[in-house]
């Protein structure tokens, strides 16, 4: 079994989301392989069945098996690209969904791309999403609404930065939430001005491992805006 740690949509070099890759992995049933990611110092875990033609990813949070993560994807990507130097382009099919991902490498960058995918249907209440945020319906900004790129979010439009910052939700309640809707967490955001946004994603039970970052929200938040 060989295990990859790397930092994901940071600035620097001692920034970003951390993943764990894992090649060949000898844990085969999904009980072992959340054990596994539990274990790690890591936001997501993605164990990688790996051939010349691409492949097949599996991805685990610490608390629950997930249908999509992008950053983890990302990092799969630079490990599937350092094995197969010629290849500037893969294919990946998730684990638990199949959906097919394209990943293209240009220089030094790495892009995989996605398509939106069918939501569950849900109409969330202010009341209610603002009662998981721990916070006064006033201080959400329209409806919330879900939406997906292979992993469905529930995304939350705050009223500005301090709000955002200020955010101390009930992750137990979004956890148990998320369960009952097939929804993989919250993702609050605020929108500064022109391209410029600021997110927060809930989808862990310890606070201490929230995303610095998160792919499959951000990309949504940011289109659909």
């Amino acid at each position: 079994m060989n295990v990859h740690r790397f930092l994901c949509f940071g600035s620097n070099d001692e920034s970003g989301n951390a993943a764990i890759v894992v090649e060949d992995s000898h844990l085969a049933a999904e009980p072992e392989r959340l054990k596994f990611a539990r274990q790690q110092d890591a936001n997501a875990t993605v164990s990688v069945e790996t051939d010349a033609a691409g492949a097949q990813l599996d991805y685990y949070y610490p608390h629950t098996r997930s249908p999509l993560c992008l950053h983890a994807t990302l990092a799969a990507s630079a490990v599937f690209f350092e094995r197969y130097p010629e290849r500037w382009r893969t294919q990946f099919v998730t684990g638990m969904h199949r959906h097919v991902l394209e990943a293209e490498r240009f220089d030094h960058g790495i892009f995989v791309g996605v398509r939106a995918q069918p939501c569950p249907i849900l109409s969330q209440a202010v009341t209610e999403t603002a009662r998981l945020l721990r916070v006064e319906p006033t201080a959400l900004i329209g409806i919330p609404r879900l939406a997906s790129v292979g992993s469905t979010k529930l995304l939350v439009q705050m009223k500005g930065q301090i709000a955002l910052d200020a955010l101390n939700p009930d992750l137990k309640a979004i956890a148990s939430w998320s369960r009952e809707h097939g929804v993989a967490g919250v993702f609050a955001y605020c929108h500064h001005n022109n391209d410029i946004y600021a997110g927060r994603n809930f989808n862990h039970l310890e606070p201490h491992l929230e995303d610095a970052a998160t792919g499959v929200a951000a990309r949504r938040a940011c289109l659909g805006t």
